[in-house]
């Protein structure tokens, strides 16, 4: 492997690797892990100013790190992450870095303590460069609702990366960092990692700890890898899937070994094509896509048959009942008391929390807090949200049917390939069709995995890969052989 930190044509440079591939070379002591951040940390210097992916670049930090990694390296640690540079999406909890949620509302936030998830990553000697930029709270799916600036896709810095997890989604896609760690409530891992070229995956609900999650909907945020490929996405679900009893919605059941489930062929597999994915609207060149990746997935020995799932047309306005619910209770902790922003020029308590929530909110996750109040309200809750919970049972049911009959079920992640900038900002209901083919996942609470498929117009699409609760390995195992099949995870944005 010809590998350098130079910019010469034709080598392989240490930012470029893959997790797995960097392990290799750290424990062969042929790169440590040290040479490695560096390059990472120039990267970020060189390419940081065009895509705005980082909220906080944590250089001290990350350097120290690496410096402890080497050191547990020579003493003989083989940790398939040790000493591996990642970023941070911005609403999970880092001890003494500030956890902002991309938010005016805790711009100053600095956590106590750490995630979960955090809390394995730092076992696992994990090198941490910093924290992502995301939509605020996370609710969004354009990136454009951060309070500090929108992250600009790679691919076409006119356009929108994806979110909410468009930060981490475009270090990995850039090459700033090796893997990420996002969250996703409606998507926001899949749909950014589809619009970026990469790998993301959303874990069965409970099956990765919420433990230091900041909370945007609580039955459906889950946190999961953005990775360069499919290897990496099954590395780091090692670190982080556990049963965790400080998350009440943990599931205690039994990890498995996920890199046993890399294998480059499909027989004997069952996947199912629901039809109701294919939505009106869909962008052809899209479609054209998955339809190929589609093809290739039965070349590889799936035996493949189209299905139907009826209720999927509800899922849309199921969860712009539930999510705004629940951000409605959680966000309701933003009082301008106990921590974040607070309004200081009021004349009473009262006038102190309107004015907190006023300034430290931005537009969309005011828009959330009043659809989510007035679902909530008094003569309105057996209409929309024990109504939304109804259909949202309906929905499971559904895909456990499904499930049943077939190991996976493929869809596209998105109907489109990234929009323009400012595009649909001003079109709420647009936007949020954005998410028609991830939400239904989160409503189930199953996992999802999206990997690059192919490009439409110079622009990627993502192939989206479903099972039934805790089958990630199936997931992993369907995109490594598409992944060995394809090249499209190679394909890098002319930054």
């Amino acid at each position: 492997m010809n590998i350098a930190n130079s910019q010469e044509e034709g080598e392989l440079r240490l930012y470029q690797l893959t997790s797995h591939e960097a392990h290799e070379l750290l424990w062969k002591r042929e790169i440590s892990a040290l040479e490695l951040t560096e390059a990472v940390l120039g990267r970020i210097a060189q390419v940081e100013e065009q895509i705005h992916a980082f909220v906080t670049v944590t250089e001290d930090l990350a350097l120290m790190q690496a410096r402890e990694a080497d050191e547990r390296i020579r003493a003989g640690d083989a940790s398939p992450l040790v000493g591996i540079p990642t970023m941070i999406k911005d609403n999970i909890c880092t001890k003494g870095i500030a956890t902002t949620c991309s938010s005016r509302m805790l711009e100053n936030f600095v956590p106590p303590y750490d995630a979960t998830v955090m809390q394995r990553l730092n076992r696992e000697r994990a090198v941490i460069v910093g924290k992502g930029n995301m939509d605020e709270f996370a609710m969004g799916s354009s990136n454009e609702h951060s309070a500090f600036f929108p992250t600009r896709n790679p691919w076409d810095r006119e356009r929108v990366p994806g979110g909410s997890s468009g930060g981490p989604a475009v270090a990995v896609a850039t090459d700033e960092v090796i893997y990420a760690l996002g969250s996703d409530t409606g998507g926001s891992i899949r749909q950014p990692a589809g619009f970026c070229n990469v790998v993301g995956l959303k874990p069965t609900y409970g099956r990765v700890s919420r433990y230091g999650l900041v909370a945007f909907a609580s039955s459906l945020d889950q946190i999961g890898p953005l990775t360069k490929d499919v290897t990496d996405c099954a590395l780091v679900m090692n670190a982080i899937a556990c049963y965790d009893p400080r998350d009440s919605t943990s599931v205690p059941q039994p990890t498995p070994d996920y890199t046993k489930s890399l294998i480059p062929e499909l027989k004997g597999l069952r996947l199912g094509i629901p039809k109701e994915y294919f939505v009106r609207g869909m962008e052809a060149g899209v479609e054209q896509v998955i339809w190929d990746a589609i093809a290739k997935l039965e070349q590889l020995g799936a035996e493949v048959e189209e299905t139907s799932l009826p209720h999927t047309r509800y899922a849309l306005a199921a969860y712009y009942i539930i999510a705004p619910s629940e951000a409605s209770a959680n966000l309701a902790r933003y009082d301008g008391v106990k921590y974040g922003f607070s309004a200081s020029d009021a004349e009473s308590m009262w006038d102190a929390m309107d004015k907190t929530r006023q300034y430290g909110f931005g537009p969309e996750v005011k828009r959330r807090i009043i659809l989510g109040t007035y679902a909530l309200s008094a003569g309105y809750y057996d209409a929309y949200y024990l109504k939304a919970q109804k259909v949202r049972t309906l929905i499971r049911r559904e895909f456990e049917q499904a499930f049943e009959r077939f190991d996976a079920l493929v869809t596209p992640t998105s109907p489109t390939v990234p929009f323009k900038l400012g595009e649909k900002v001003e079109d709420p209901l647009q936007m949020y069709l954005s998410d028609v083919c991830t939400l239904p996942i989160n409503i189930a609470g199953i996992p999802g995995l999206s990997i690059p498929a192919g490009f439409s117009d110079g622009l990627p699409v993502g192939m989206q890969i479903l099972g039934k609760p805790f089958s990630e390995e199936t997931l992993i195992r369907i995109g490594f052989a598409y992944e060995q099949a394809t090249d499209w995870h190679k394909r890098r944005p002319p930054l």
